[in-house]
C-alpha cells in the first residue's frame, strides 16, 4: 500500500453509517459497527467481532442479548450471511439470553472488504452485526518487469502470485532504492498500466543501479518479492514511432514505400535505433515481420499482391544509450496504416496478350532473368537500399532498350482505349 493511504478499516470507520435495509443486499460492503434495530429497547453483541480465517476454516460465534426490557431473551433469533438467512440447524440457544452459531469448511469471502454476518430478532429487525474475512494470505509477488521513457521516469509491473485470488483485500507496495547506499523508497502512481503496476515519474538516478521490490500485505499474512536489480539507461524504450506514411512506389505492383519519423522523445540523447515492420493483407490475421530495417527511418516492401490493401505498423527498439550494452525494449506497434498496392494492368491468357513482331528474338531469356532477380529480391532484400538501387537501374536499363527497340518498329505496341501506346513488357513474371 502507498504512503499514506487508509486501510480498509480506516476507510470503513469514516464512511457514513448504511441504513438498516443495506445489510440486505449481498453485493453491498461489509459495515463495521452495523446500528442497532428497532427502537433501542434491546442491543446484542456478536462474538468474535470482525474475525478473519483461512479458506476451509470453522467459525463458532454467539449473539448475546443486553437490554433493560424484562422478559428479554434469545428465543426467536436468527442469523443472514451477505443477506440470506442462515438455516436454522446450525445454530442453537447456550442459554436464555445466547444464540450460538457453527460454520464449517468457510469458503472465501464473496467480497474483499468482508461478509456480512447479521444477528436479527424475531421481528427482522438487527440487532448486532460483524463482518467476516474468510481468505488466503498473498503469495510472493514475481515476475517484475520495468522500462523507462525519457530515462527520468520508471513504471513497473509485476504478477501477484500464481493463485491471484486471495479473497480479501491485498496491499501491493513497489518499493525501490539505490543499490549501494540510500534509503527505501516507494511508488505512489499505482494503477498506471494495470491493476499491478506502479509508475516513479522522477528523480531517478543514473549510471547506478536500482534494487526494485514488491511487498503484498493483507489480514492473513504478507510476502516479498525477489529484488530485481537494474540501471535506468538499461530499460529505455519509446512510443511507436510517429507518422507513418504507406504509400505506392511509382506504378510497380508488388511494392510499398513506409516512411516514418524517430520518436522524439529520445531525440536529444546519444543512442542507436532499429526497427521492426510488420504487415498483413486486410482479409488476414497473420502479421509478416520483417527484422532487417536495422537504423533507417524507411523501408520500401517487395514481393507483394497487386491490388490488395495491407496493413503496416512499425515499431523501435533504442539501444545503446550512453553506452549501455543491453539489448533494449521494443516500443509498442504504431497505429496500423492501410495502403493498396496497384492492380496489374497485364491481360490474362484471354485478353490479347500482344507480343513483338514475328522474327525478333525471343524474350524468353529476359523474363527468366527477371524471374530469378525479383525471386532473390523477395526472399533477401526488403529493405535494402543497394537491391532496389540495382534493380531501378535494371527497370532503366529496360526501358531504354524497349524505346530503341520501339524506334526501330513500325507496329508491335498495343493501342489503349485512350489511343496512347503502351510499352510491351513481358506478360508474366
Amino acid at each position: 500500500m502507498p504512503a499514506g493511504r487508509p486501510g480498509p478499516a480506516a476507510q470503513s470507520a469514516r464512511r457514513p453509517p448504511r441504513p438498516l435495509s443495506s445489510l440486505w443486499s449481498p453485493l453491498l460492503l461489509c459495515v463495521l459497527g452495523v446500528p442497532r434495530g428497532g427502537s433501542g429497547a434491546h442491543t446484542a453483541v456478536i462474538s468474535p467481532q470482525d474475525p478473519t480465517l483461512l479458506i476451509g476454516s470453522s467459525l463458532q460465534a454467539t449473539c448475546s442479548i443486553h437490554g433493560d426490557t424484562p422478559g428479554a431473551t434469545a428465543e426467536g433469533l436468527y442469523w443472514t450471511l451477505n443477506g440470506r438467512r442462515l438455516p436454522s440447524e446450525l445454530s442453537h440457544l447456550l442459554n436464555t439470553s445466547t444464540l450460538a452459531l457453527a460454520l464449517a469448511n468457510l469458503n472465501g469471502s464473496r467480497q474483499q472488504s468482508g461478509d456480512n454476518l447479521v444477528c436479527h430478532a424475531q421481528d427482522g429487525s438487527i440487532l448486532a452485526g460483524s463482518c467476516l474475512y474468510v481468505g488466503l494470505p498473498p503469495e510472493k509477488p514475481f515476475n517484475i518487469s520495468c522500462w523507462s521513457r525519457n530515462m527520468k521516469d520508471l513504471t513497473c509491473r509485476w504478477t501477484p502470485g500464481t493463485r491471484g485470488e486471495t479473497f480479501l483485500h491485498t496491499n501491493y507496495s513497489l518499493k525501490y532504492k539505490l543499490r549501494w547506499y540510500g534509503q527505501d523508497n516507494t511508488c505512489e502512481e499505482y494503477h498506471t498500466v494495470g491493476p499491478h503496476s506502479c509508475h516513479i515519474p522522477k528523480d531517478l538516478a543514473l549510471f547506478t543501479p536500482y534494487e526494485i521490490w514488491v511487498e503484498a500485505t493483507n489480514r492473513l499474512g504478507s510476502a516479498r518479492s525477489d529484488v530485481l536489480t537494474l540501471d535506468v539507461l538499461d530499460v529505455v524504450t519509446t512510443d511507436p514511432p510517429p507518422d507513418v506514411h504507406v504509400s505506392r512506389v511509382g506504378g510497380l505492383e508488388d511494392q510499398l514505400s513506409v516512411r516514418w519519423v524517430s520518436p522524439p522523445a529520445l531525440k536529444d540523447f546519444l543512442f542507436q535505433a532499429k526497427y521492426q515492420i510488420r504487415y498483413r493483407v486486410e482479409d488476414s490475421v497473420d502479421w509478416k515481420v520483417v527484422d532487417d530495417v536495422s537504423n533507417q527511418t524507411s523501408c520500401r516492401l517487395a514481393g507483394l499482391k497487386p491490388g490488395t490493401v495491407y496493413f503496416v505498423q512499425v515499431r523501435c527498439n533504442p539501444f545503446g544509450i550512453y553506452g549501455s550494452k543491453k539489448a533494449g525494449i521494443w516500443s509498442e506497434w504504431s497505429h496500423p496504416t492501410a495502403a493498396s498496392t496497384p492492380r496489374s494492368e497485364r491481360p490474362g491468357p484471354g485478353g490479347g496478350v500482344c507480343e513483338p513482331r514475328g522474327g525478333e528474338p525471343s524474350s524468353g531469356p529476359v523474363r527468366r532473368e527477371l524471374k530469378q532477380f525479383l525471386g532473390w529480391l523477395k526472399k533477401h532484400a526488403y529493405c535494402s537500399n543497394l537491391s532496389f538501387r540495382l534493380y531501378d537501374q535494371w527497370r532503366a536499363w529496360m526501358q531504354k532498350s524497349h524505346k530503341t527497340r520501339n524506334q526501330h518498329r513500325t507496329r508491335g505496341s498495343c493501342p489503349r482505349a485512350d489511343g496512347a501506346r503502351r510499352e510491351v513488357l513481358p506478360d508474366k513474371l
